[in-house]
């Protein structure tokens, strides 16, 4: 056997071995490393006292790297927790843990969301809850008279919510107040200037059935300024959205969505056009009637505020004309197929006619109500 042949035979075999060591299970964990799991699971296993008043369940870390640097150490984790009675399944929040080596024992000595996540609202300081029938209000630098003023707003909008949207939904919901509109935008991961002049916004995720972080975000500075009816639109809008989450999904219109959460909100008052659509009355009445139904990019912020306000209100008459003219269980039945079917099939299917046909219906409308 020739000397190249003899290296390659002894070699080769333990490169393969090396490659597949690799490839396979990961590497053996340190004794510290260990150790510094094994602490953030004791710490863990209960939330924080602070948090007591909060109705948690399933609170949990699960750690996925640490790193350590001499007697300090950082661990990333995965914090996963439930709101009892309100969350359909467990949210999830990246965190990062520190801890100090103390005694030749690892400590937990701090806790916040690792770098890129959104904080969690008790991130911002010491929670305070309100408790409603039907909600639950957790506010941070707020007077408990302004969140039970909150809670009883969402307990008159959640039976709203129900009474426009027959589909199954928890009938609860949470709403986070946190001290300043900066606070809120920190929460939402967004600038600022988005949401200035917004009473409140809803997160979670389009069409995730179950839909477990679905929350109505307060604006303390755009709330402040709005009447108490005005209040009770917004509210009732915002857990609308709450209720309708699990059947929207990518293929739902936007106008739809924001349409019929409008719909839902003025359902039963004596709101008309007039008063709640005036920046399309101004419109139709100079003889610009929109072309189409609003799409995705009208309802974008920071833009006119003028197209952003004709967007809603055109959206909102277009679901009170479907409620009107073909019946409120058509308007739900349609919004139902749109986040299941390609919107011609929807569209007929709910109202027997085509999209062209009801985007006319609703244009003659406009022009019929702002003559």
């Amino acid at each position: 056997m020739s000397p190249v042949r003899r290296f390659l035979v002894r070699v080769l075999p333990l490169l393969l071995s090396a490659l597949l060591a690799g490839c396979g299970a990961p590497a053996p964990r340190d004794g510290a490393e260990r150790d510094i799991r094994e602490a953030v699971a004791d710490w863990s296993r209960t939330p924080p006292a602070a948090l007591a008043g909060i109705p948690l369940e399933g609170w949990a870390y699960e750690v996925s790297a640490v790193r350590r640097d001499g007697a300090a150490a950082t661990a990333r984790a995965e914090l996963r927790y439930r709101l009892s009675g309100y969350d359909a399944a467990a949210a999830g929040s990246a965190r990062e843990v520190r801890l100090t080596r103390d005694g030749g024992r690892w400590q937990v000595t701090g806790d916040r969301a690792a770098p890129g996540a959104l904080p969690q609202l008790w991130d911002q300081g010491p929670v305070t809850v309100v408790r409603g029938a039907h909600a639950l209000v957790l506010g941070v630098g707020q007077e408990a008279g302004t969140l039970s003023a909150i809670a009883a707003e969402a307990d008159r909008a959640v039976p709203a919510a129900s009474a426009a949207w027959p589909g199954p939904w928890a009938g609860r919901a949470v709403v986070l107040v946190p001290g300043s509109l900066e606070r809120m935008a920190e929460l939402l991961g967004r600038p600022a200037a988005e949401y200035r002049g917004m009473g409140a916004v809803t997160t979670g995720r389009v069409g995730a059935a179950p839909a477990p972080a679905d929350r109505v975000v307060v604006n303390p500075q755009g709330w402040g300024q709005l009447s108490p009816s005005g209040r009770g639109v917004i509210l009732t809008h915002e857990v609308t959205h709450v209720a309708t989450r699990a059947a929207t999904t990518a293929t739902t219109p936007l106008w739809l969505s924001e349409g019929f959460a409008d719909w839902a909100a003025y359902h039963g008052t004596q709101v008309t056009p007039e008063q709640a659509a005036p920046a399309l009355a101004r419109a139709v009445r100079r003889g610009e009637v929109p072309g189409a139904l609003p799409g995705a990019e009208d309802f974008a912020f920071g833009g006119d505020p003028e197209a952003l306000a004709r967007a809603y209100e055109g959206a909102w008459l277009a679901c009170r004309l479907i409620a009107g003219r073909w019946g409120e269980a058509a308007l739900v039945d349609l919004y139902g197929r749109a986040g299941r079917e390609p919107w011609p099939v929807a569209v007929r299917g709910a109202l027997a006619v085509d999209p062209d046909a009801l985007t006319k219906d609703w244009q003659e409308a406009l022009r019929a109500e702002f003559r």
